[in-house]
């Protein structure tokens, strides 16, 4: 698969922790019934990913919502227990899904799994997706070691 418009959103499980503990989530479910931004990172605490990607959609969650989206889904190749600590340590928990693709199962599905090296090891390509009811209406894949297509404020210019 690829990030195109009009492809709909693969259904694999992933995780998010919350105070109750760690919920398996269809992927399908999530994104049903809703308009839904998400952004994937390469991972939890990361430089860019902690520095400028995931406070950008913090700091415009409020904005984000008002144009009419109704989640908010940062999604990570990481562990439900790293994405939630990343989450709360940021100040994202309430505002963005922290959603966990331990396996990467879903960003294969997505067509996103790329080799980051021996450091970083499968990961998720840096990208975003706006999606209506399960449908991928645009979608906004960065090049390799770049951060501006999906940015918040990039985001927030296409809705």
């Amino acid at each position: 698969m690829t990030l195109t418009a009009g492809t709909t959103i693969p259904d694999v499980t992933v995780h998010i922790k919350t105070e109750e503990g760690i919920e398996a989530i269809q992927t399908a479910d999530y994104f049903a019934n809703a308009r839904v931004v998400m952004f994937v990172v390469p991972g939890a605490f990361t430089p860019t990913c902690s520095a400028r990607h995931l406070p950008g959609f913090i700091e415009h969650a409020d904005k984000l919502k008002a144009a009419g989206v109704d989640k908010i889904a940062c999604l990570a190749v990481n562990d439900a227990h790293a994405m939630k600590a990343w989450g709360d340590a940021s100040g994202a928990t309430g505002k963005i899904d922290m959603i966990a693709d331990s396996t990467a199962l879903f960003a294969e599905a997505l067509g996103i799994a790329v080799n980051m090296g021996p450091v970083m090891g499968y990961r998720a390509g840096r990208c975003a997706v706006i999606a209506d009811n399960g449908v991928i209406t645009k979608s906004f894949r960065e090049e390799p070691g770049a951060f501006e297509v999906s940015s918040a404020e990039h985001l927030l210019s296409e809705l």
